[in-house]
């Protein structure tokens, strides 16, 4: 079980790590800014095992890889939404981030309720509802799995 962090359609890479942290080394220094300009509470509410849940086309805009990143460095379990940006999709599973297209929570939960999710299912639990959801390829779910294609690579 974790709380769900609610955001809008069109969440872009600059609004979940804006691009002036993105001068900082690692991605442990530029967790601590995520959603800064939507949440600024976002880094010290969200706990390892939360997830984050949004509308249409999540992480559009650029190509960066240290979007899906601070959100894993987060403790983000997955991202939940009803359409990703592809480029965003490619690069959270390249870094073990589970990302789950669901066309209906949205909808029908609120910011910081408690919701389960079972990948191995493809079904979310919350508000006493099961939704379905898009399961990932095997070959992908193996990618998560692993830790992410540099992992998997490794193996």
């Amino acid at each position: 079980m974790g709380k769900a962090f609610r955001f809008h359609t069109d969440v872009d890479t600059d609004q979940i790590i804006a691009s002036q942290y993105l001068l900082y080394p690692t991605i442990e220094e530029m967790k601590k800014y995520t959603f800064e300009s939507l949440d600024p509470t976002f880094a010290e509410r969200v706990q390892p095992g939360d997830y984050v849940v949004a509308a249409e086309n999540f992480g559009c805009g650029s190509s960066r890889e240290q979007a899906p990143s601070v959100l894993k460095a987060l403790g983000v379990k997955a991202v939940i939404a009803k359409s990703f940006a592809r480029i965003f999709y490619r690069n959270a599973i390249n870094i073990g981030l589970p990302v789950i297209v669901c066309k209906d929570l949205y909808d029908a939960i609120e910011d910081q309720e408690e919701m389960e999710v079972s990948m191995e299912e493809g079904t979310i639990t919350a508000k006493g509802q099961t939704f379905t959801c898009t399961k990932l390829p095997a070959k992908m779910q193996q990618i998560l799995d692993e830790g992410g294609l540099i992992a998997s690579l490794n193996k």
